[in-house]
């Protein structure tokens, strides 16, 4: 990702650019077939001078004029008149940037991909593997690790679906001119347009968005909210690895997660930088924002400003990812420990499915007054919760022993969990 966004490859963007631009006007008949020959053949990164461009670049204080004059240089005088035909500055620099978010979004989609099909293998082994579901960081009533693995799944899959959105609106050639009507070329402009597009693999916007950078906002916000999702993810495998939980691990090798002084030290390694990445690229998204409010038909500051935050953006979002799909793919489950995780406090997790089996014998508001004082009992004694119900009469005259084992039976009241995971599996595929 660094690569993608080095200065080497945001001028071979350009360069790019330029050679497309030059090539759709030709094929119009607005400049010479041989000086769109000349300019493609002078337009590589090899021809640039680069100390003389920044050089030149400090001076004026705009980028596109000095790779023009690098590219007439190296061009034949006749051809060097076409160089940028119809051009202005920011038509170059947004359709390099979003050449280079185009690779970018390519290799955060390999990944993505990965991460999707780990939590998918996660999903389906574990299917019926019941663990303690927790409210407020309290023991609630059971779920499987499956289920967990395919809300995060599910989730992953809508930001896959929204990246192809995304990509359709970001991936937008820019080409206006001066103040975006193209009127240099006349009445060729929008074929012009349409030609540059294609010969880039780009969209063509119905508009000139020099001004309009929503689409650009949206694919950062696209970034952080992903971001967000693996950033949750790793909260919980974090929490989940607590020794007194342990019911989740890191992928481990020896030496991974020591600490310098606690020889029985395995921290967390993957979670920290991923819920750190989460938190920081929040604030791109913010910039974005910033940079959507726009002066006229060319705004003063906003662009510098994208020219920071969007490689910024990619380069957290590219390490979210490579950590997410690493400790995804080797996230070890253990699940005695979810198992034994069950029994602690004395099987107070499995109340609600006690009070919804007396429910239809005794009414609902009757059946929570019962067990919520028998839960009361089991915690002010130290009882389980078995003892305490069997004790009651008040509720074994409505159920037997046997009926309130089935009923403390966590994996009994897993309600429609295994339906919604087979759902999302099968989205899928």
């Amino acid at each position: 990702m660094r690569s993608v966004f080095s200065d080497e490859s945001r001028f071979r963007s350009w360069l790019e650019t330029e050679i497309a631009l030059s090539k759709a006007e030709a094929s119009l008949g607005l400049i010479p077939t041989e000086a769109a020959e000349n300019i493609s053949q002078a337009a590589r990164i090899d021809n640039l001078d680069v100390p003389s461009m920044k050089e030149h670049y400090e001076r004026v204080g705009f980028p596109i004029l000095p790779l023009v004059k690098q590219i007439a240089s190296a061009c034949e005088p006749e051809s060097a008149k076409y160089v940028h035909w119809g051009a202005t500055t920011q038509d170059i620099i947004d359709t390099g940037l979003v050449l280079q978010m185009k690779e970018a979004l390519s290799l955060l989609e390999v990944d993505l991909n990965a991460i999707i099909c780990a939590l998918s293998s996660l999903a389906k082994v574990h299917r019926d593997t019941v663990m303690v579901g927790r409210t407020f960081q309290q023991h609630a009533a059971p779920v499987t690790f499956g289920y967990k693995a395919a809300v995060w799944l599910d989730e992953m899959l809508r930001h896959r679906q929204r990246l192809q959105q995304v990509r359709q609106r970001a991936l937008t050639c820019s080409f206006g001119g001066a103040v975006g009507t193209l009127s240099t070329l006349g009445a060729d402009g929008v074929r012009v347009l349409e030609r540059l597009a294609r010969e880039l693999g780009l969209e063509t916007p119905s508009i000139t968005w020099h001004t309009a950078r929503d689409s650009w906002a949206e694919l950062i916000f696209w970034l952080s909210l992903t971001c967000s999702t693996l950033s949750k993810i790793a909260t919980e495998v974090a929490s989940l690895m607590r020794t007194e939980i342990d019911e989740l691990r890191e992928p481990f090798s020896p030496g991974r997660g020591g600490s310098s002084t606690m020889p029985q030290k395995r921290n967390p390694v993957c979670s920290p930088i991923i819920i750190a990445i989460g938190n920081r690229i929040k604030e791109s998204t913010s910039s974005m924002l910033t940079a959507m409010i726009q002066d006229h038909e060319r705004a003063v500051a906003t662009q510098p400003l994208e020219w920071i935050v969007i490689p910024e953006a990619f380069v957290l979002a590219s390490g979210s990812f490579m950590h997410s799909k690493r400790l995804l793919e080797g996230l070890q489950v253990n699940e005695s420990s979810m198992m034994r995780n069950l029994t602690l406090g004395g099987g107070l997790l499995m109340s609600e499915a006690v009070m919804m089996g007396l429910a239809p014998k005794i009414g609902r508001g009757q059946a929570h007054e019962l067990v919520y004082e028998a839960a009361g009992r089991a915690n002010d004694e130290g009882i389980s919760l078995r003892d305490a119900l069997i004790n009651d009469e008040a509720i074994m005259t409505h159920i037997s022993v046997s009926e309130l084992d089935q009923l403390l039976d966590p994996s009994n009241y897993l309600g429609s969990a295994r339906d919604m995971i087979d759902s999302v599996l099968a989205k899928t595929k």
